[in-house]
């Protein structure tokens, strides 16, 4: 197993290299940085295991380091300690609020900064498990697309609509996050579909249809064991659910369906509606938001729609080439 990697971040080259020498004699791999931008750039480079980071730096302070890397999901979850001689609870608080998983006061005992760093480092370890868990749900998500030429990449233009409208609507960052990840998986229960009913390329019968309409329970039947995607549940499970409560599963109407899921659900029925499928050529996005608007406050938010519309007619919605030839 490869040893982890910390990076220490300090303007002072004497506490560089008390922390780099007390690192490698406990196995770990140590980079070195000398103020925020310095560690930014190998971060980018080369992303650690944990980053133990000063405050007061020059040309970039540690708080804004923190800041800048928990704002991005490609470096949220690497752990950082701020290690500072600042006391005031105000800079704690303000290391608290720039995202920053634990704060160890200067002067440190090395037997708690061993503990601190073996704990959040076990802690990163975790959450890469967990990544890859959800990487193979994504396949998962992929293999059902891939089955049909004419779905190509919906799940990443729902996605991308999706928070799009969110975004617009005011949501915050958790929201639009499970938009975005809930865009990508609102189909995968599709998995669990027969061939012969998912690829059918003419109007399904009773009877299929009733399997069609098991998808979203099966879907959050595979995610929800992984507690990391509890918040994408409600849009997976609910995304085909009516504002006057003839949807399905769960006959929800109006307000008792999570925004989140009526968002997905007009993301996914116009994208539906703009695709060529076999049997038909899609429509337009004029066409399509005008089916959208026929049935609002029946099948779909009326604000919701609304909104779109709004959005499609001012060009802030990002619609790609995406014909089958």
């Amino acid at each position: 197993m490869r040893r982890p990697k910390v990076l220490v971040v300090d303007d002072d080259p004497g506490m560089l290299d008390v922390l780099g020498q007390f690192l490698r004699e406990n196995r770990y791999e140590v980079e070195l940085a000398h103020d925020g931008l310095e560690a930014l750039q190998k971060v980018r480079e080369a992303p650690p295991d944990l980053i133990l980071l000063d405050v007061v730096m020059p040309r970039m302070d540690g708080i804004e380091v923190c800041q800048t890397l928990k704002s991005q999901k490609s470096t949220r979850l690497i752990p950082i300690v701020i290690v500072t001689g600042l006391t005031d609870l105000e800079d704690k608080v303000r290391g608290i609020e720039a995202g920053a998983d634990d704060i160890l006061h200067k002067p440190f005992h090395f037997v708690e900064l061993g503990a601190r760093v073996r704990s959040l480092v076990k802690v990163k370890r975790l959450n890469e498990r967990l990544e890859d868990v959800e990487n193979v749900l994504f396949a998962l998500a992929n293999a059902v697309e891939a089955k049909d030429a004419y779905t190509e990449e919906h799940t990443e233009r729902v996605s991308r609509y999706a928070v799009a409208l969110g975004r617009k609507v005011g949501l915050d960052r958790d929201y639009t996050e499970a938009l975005c990840v809930g865009g990508m998986l609102h189909d995968v229960g599709k998995i669990g579909i027969p061939d012969h009913i998912l690829l059918k390329p003419g109007k399904l019968s009773d009877k299929e249809f009733e399997h069609i309409k098991a998808h979203p329970i099966i879907g959050e039947r595979i995610c929800r064991p992984l507690r990391s995607l509890t918040y994408v549940l409600p849009g997976i499970r609910y995304h085909h659910e009516r504002v006057d409560g003839r949807g399905y599963p769960d006959g929800l109407r109006g307000e008792e369906i999570p925004i989140e899921a009526r968002i997905l659900a007009i993301a996914d029925a116009f994208d539906a509606m703009t695709a060529d499928r076999p049997y038909r050529r899609g429509m337009s996005p004029k066409e399509a938001i005008e089916e959208l608007r026929r049935y609002a406050g029946k099948q779909w938010d009326r604000d919701l729609v609304e909104e779109l519309m709004g959005m499609l007619e001012r060009g802030e919605l990002d619609i790609r080439s995406r014909r089958i030839k």
